[in-house]
């Protein structure tokens, strides 16, 4: 993908994924953002060949709220 469009489409997508953990976890919405970007998740999402940011937001939510529990970030193989 063009670098001008990932970059368009990353900050909607955080966006969205954040406001998930918030209504989900009743984190506050610096919080949310705090332990997103400080995430494995977030450091596989921002990466365009990794195609982490094809996936849904629930599915996104699942991926985060499981590394969250374990420590682990855990992929799903397509």
């Amino acid at each position: 993908m063009d670098k001008n469009k990932f970059a368009a489409i990353l900050p909607i997508l955080v966006g969205a994924l954040a406001n998930k953990i918030i209504v989900e976890t009743g984190d506050s919405e610096d919080a949310a953002f705090e332990k997103l970007y400080n995430s494995d998740l977030y450091a596989q999402l921002e990466r365009e060949p990794t195609k982490v940011w094809t996936y849904s937001v629930p599915l996104l939510y699942e991926l985060y709220s499981a590394e969250i529990a374990t420590g682990k970030l855990e992929l799903p193989e397509y």
